[in-house]
């Protein structure tokens, strides 16, 4: 079975967070803004979507197809809230599952971040846990990719960009089985790049973008229930090749209406690389 065959997968209904049509280009701030400026200017519109159970068809996906991979992957990581273990034991581990899921010939990873969910609580507060974030969003944009080459390999960066390279993210549980505000995954075959709005975001020192998202009646929305520390979702944030494979990969955490009364708050951790190919 594979994607395209959806309606016969299992599914859930949930409310996902779109951007709302607006006439400026809309801005996110990762810190306290000045005084009478938004924080996020952007409005979102709240769609009730079928979001459908991608475990029956897990052996069929690629990264170049519908964008994203469930894999199993057990780490050797004790303490994912150690830096430094992260760091010199779990980047490599990543680096190389990523090269050997989508082929690169080089991988760096270049950051990752940890998210504990506190009830109430806004993502990128000050002085508490990042949060996951309840908007359909995808971390890059066709000119924030490249700019990320840039910004982590300095010189290299020019020859670095002749060739074909992707940003992917790899997100696990830190604790599982997860059933607490799970991500969603839109398969990229379903997303026209029309649907994406380019949208600022600033921090002390420099700006970059990401794309929120429009709602489409045609997306179609994809989760892996209950995923254990021993697994995780790959996807791509960002590919260079216009040659129709997947290229950026829309996602959200939601509200699972099968999420028992009494869970365990979602901890995850995601981890970016980049993803040169030869």
């Amino acid at each position: 079975m594979s994607l395209t065959d959806a309606e016969r997968l299992p599914h859930v209904e949930a409310v996902l967070n779109y951007i709302a049509p607006s006439a400026e280009k809309p801005w996110s701030y990762t810190f306290d803004p000045p005084p009478g400026v938004e924080r996020i200017s952007a409005k979102y519109e709240n769609h009730t979507l079928r979001i459908h159970d991608l475990r029956p068809a897990a052996a069929a996906l690629s990264l170049d197809e519908e964008g994203f991979l469930l894999v199993p992957h057990r780490s050797a990581v004790r303490d994912f809230y150690d830096d430094a273990e992260v760091r010199t034991a779990y980047y490599p581990e990543i680096a190389e599952l990523v090269s050997r899921q989508s082929g690169a010939v080089h991988v760096l990873v270049f950051d990752h971040t940890i998210r504990r969910r506190v009830e109430g609580t806004e993502d990128r507060t000050a002085g508490a846990p990042r949060q996951p974030v309840p908007r359909v969003h995808n971390d890059y944009t066709v000119s924030s990719g490249p700019q990320r080459v840039r910004d982590i390999c300095g010189e290299d960066a020019d020859e670095l960009l002749r060739r074909r390279f992707s940003i992917i993210n790899v997100w696990r549980p830190i604790r599982g089985p997860l059933e607490d505000s799970p991500l969603a995954i839109c398969d990229a075959r379903s997303i026209p790049l029309e649907d994406f709005v380019a949208t600022d975001l600033i921090y002390h020192d420099r700006t970059g973008e990401i794309y929120n998202v429009r709602f489409n009646p045609a997306h179609r929305w994809f989760y892996a229930p209950r995923m254990s520390r021993d697994e995780a979702l790959m996807f791509r944030c960002y590919d260079s090749a216009t040659d129709g494979r997947a290229r950026f990969v829309a996602h959200t955490a939601f509200e699972d209406p099968m999420t028992p009364q009494v869970v365990i708050p979602r901890e995850s951790i995601e981890v970016r690389a980049l993803a040169f190919y030869s």
